[in-house]
């Protein structure tokens, strides 16, 4: 069971849970070599059983994006049971690669013309019985774009996301939006694009949400070069919030 030293006092007992939760959480980054990992089946799947996508015969779904230089794909295991999966690229000045931008060239161009950078997170899909059995899921999957926010120093966090879904990022990390709905690649859902501003919103949400938090150890090994094959990893949110409090002390 969490402790008090594992949290800050007065954090949410949903927050507690997650943390415990997060004992039986690995992350896998994707190896963008391996053409046919289970990630690609899982956006497929995700996506067939709403009929976002036509069917083809590989059974799979994957794009030029996910062999971008700047692109980070990852899946959650829960019980070593991949129950989801997300996508994220690092717009910056030098590779401003970004699927979203295919979308909303202007607004996003301006961000990176400004001497800013963004995170957008992209692919975020589940499985259908994971997301049933475990709801707090989406919290679990998004926890690599905050950890993406903290380890890139980045600007924004981007989301291009489904007009239903936009209260939930509203109301967990600060977003507003930029830009009214567009359509993506071969999805036929539209999408609106919202962004938080990280420098704000990064210490508010570490400060109400705990299982959001890491080590810079586990940062540096998930966003290591492309490329480089890694193991699964265990989640350091409770290592974090000791580390947190360890300081707050000194």
């Amino acid at each position: 069971m969490t402790t008090v030293s594992s949290a800050p006092a007065g954090t949410s007992q949903f927050a507690l849970t997650l943390i415990d939760l997060l004992d039986r959480v690995q992350y896998r980054r994707v190896t963008p070599s391996v053409q046919l990992d289970p990630v690609y089946r899982l956006r497929y799947e995700a996506y067939r059983r709403e009929d976002f996508i036509p069917v083809n015969s590989q059974r799979i779904t994957r794009d030029a994006y996910d062999d971008a230089a700047n692109c980070y794909c990852f899946g959650v295991y829960i019980d070593d049971r991949l129950v989801s999966s997300i996508r994220l690229h690092i717009a910056t000045k030098d590779d401003p690669t970004s699927p979203s931008r295919a979308i909303w060239p202007d607004v996003l161009g301006d961000i990176i013309d400004k001497g800013g950078s963004y995170i957008d997170p992209s692919r975020f899909t589940a499985d259908h019985e994971a997301s049933l059995a475990f709801p707090a899921l989406p919290y679990l999957t998004l926890r690599m774009a905050v950890m993406a926010c903290e380890h890139f120093k980045a600007t924004y966090c981007i989301s291009s996301v489904r007009p239903e879904h936009a209260p939930f990022y509203k109301r967990v990390f600060g977003s507003t939006q930029l830009a009214g709905e567009g359509y993506w690649g071969e999805l036929t859902f539209p999408v609106c694009l919202y962004a938080s501003y990280i420098p704000v919103m990064y210490p508010r949400v570490i400060a109400r949400y705990p299982f959001f938090d890491s080590t810079p150890e586990e940062r540096a090994i998930l966003f290591g070069p492309a490329g480089e094959a890694i193991s699964a990893i265990n989640p350091t949110a409770r290592q974090a919030q000791r580390l947190r409090q360890l300081e707050t002390q000194a």
